[in-house]
């Protein structure tokens, strides 16, 4: 599963087409999603998540922070972060990374606290600026602990331009 991950993200920067006017008109975004938690096991559940996604960059990265809950009273708060991939003006391909803190609640036990997000998104950019697409991460601690089940989680997200007027 890391290798199959790391090879979408690596094929994107290769493969990737520079859209500057596209890249340079895009604002902060609050991006809302919905899913399929633990796409990969028994455990069912819905995943509602909301994030903040920068605009500003340091070097090609953009700053993220969010927060996750399941319908089995999961939740995770995080911060890391992205990067904006254009394919033309109107597919945006997103890797990201994140660290943050996991509460089981009545849902999965992920054997840590401390839990790690590699995820990647698919959009279609409006003329607005909004986005609609797919998102898939994989959640896990990174052998932290003993256990380290992680869990995929595959959802539909929607990204709101936070700066209508720039």
């Amino acid at each position: 599963m890391r290798f199959t991950l790391t090879a979408i993200i690596v094929a994107a920067f290769a493969l990737g087409v520079p859209e500057a006017t596209a890249a340079e008109d895009d604002p902060h975004f609050l991006s809302l999603a919905v899913g399929y938690y633990d796409i990969n096991d028994d455990w069912d559940a819905a995943e509602f998540r909301a994030e903040f996604r920068a605009r500003n960059k340091i070097w090609i990265f953009k700053p993220l922070g969010g927060v996750m809950a399941t319908s089995d009273a999961a939740f995770y708060g995080y911060a890391g972060v992205l990067v904006d991939i254009y394919f033309g003006r109107r597919f945006v391909l997103t890797p990201s990374f994140a660290a943050g803190l996991y509460e089981a609640g009545d849902g999965k036990d992920l054997g840590h606290t401390v839990e790690f997000r590699s995820a990647i998104d698919l959009a279609y950019r409006f003329d607005n600026r909004s986005r609609l697409g797919l998102s898939f991460y994989h959640l896990s601690n990174a052998h932290l602990a003993d256990s380290n089940q992680g869990t995929e989680v595959l959802s539909l997200i929607y990204s709101v331009p936070l700066d209508y007027g720039k």
